[in-house]
């Protein structure tokens, strides 16, 4: 389908969920409060392995420390949304539902037994999320739709940040957008990577819900006058 044909109007609030992949590592904790207070919804963790991908970023143990710097002005948490491209997935998708993150999502490629890794993050008391690389089919989401919360959609491919956004994960995201309005579940269309001020509405467009920004915001000097843009392009300015 021609991605200018379906122009999808999310009933649901949208989310902007900066990447840490891109803020200064040196003042992490500074940085999750600077974009909180510029109006960001939830925190984005890319966490990956040297093995799955050809990067390696941080652990749980940040994921620790950063916790209590995930919360507003007045105290309110802010999600934590960690996205593992790491491989096997179970062991440290536990660990970091017990260092605090309230959502984890994974690629069904790098898990044995995908139905099982769902499970396991959703005993822990976290949202279960499925992660799509650009050129990956999404066949295994006729088995567990039902069971997820979020499904991810790469438009880059994994493991590094700042790159160009690619034009043909928007037939993805409707292709997704389609499946989850057919399953009738609430269920979040994140989308990562490339994702900027004068894209954001396209990819909206195409059925996503929240968005995942890196150096869009990150590599600005006034985090807050980008997220105040996004949500303009978006139609939900304040």
């Amino acid at each position: 389908m021609n991605s200018k044909a379906t122009i999808y109007t999310s009933p649901m609030t949208y989310r902007i969920a900066p990447s840490i992949l891109s803020a200064d590592f040196a003042r992490l904790g500074e940085e999750l409060s600077h974009v909180i207070a510029a109006g960001c919804d939830w925190i984005h963790f890319d966490v990956m392995d040297n093995h799955y991908v050809p990067n390696l970023t941080f652990g749980p143990m940040i994921c620790g420390a950063l916790k209590p710097h995930a919360k507003t002005a007045g105290g309110v948490a802010v999600p934590i949304d960690v996205h593992l491209m790491v491989q096997p997935v179970d062991a440290l998708a536990s660990a970091f539902a017990d260092a605090g993150a309230d959502l984890i999502s994974f690629h069904p490629d790098a898990s044995g037994h995908v139905h099982r890794s769902i499970q396991a993050i959703k005993a822990k008391g976290c949202k279960a999320g499925l992660v799509f690389n650009p050129a990956e089919p999404l066949d295994v989401l006729d088995w567990v739709i039902d069971d997820i919360d979020l499904i991810l959609i790469m438009s880059v491919n994994p493991g590094f940040g700042g790159q160009s956004f690619i034009d043909s994960a928007l037939r993805k995201i409707e292709d997704v957008r389609r499946r989850i309005t057919a399953c009738g579940k609430d269920i979040r269309l994140e989308v990562d990577g490339g994702v900027k001020v004068d894209n954001i509405r396209r990819v909206a467009d195409a059925g996503a819900d929240t968005f995942v920004a890196g150096s869009a915001i990150f590599g600005q000097p006034d985090y807050k006058s980008v997220v105040d843009a996004m949500r303009l392009a978006l139609g939900t300015a304040a």
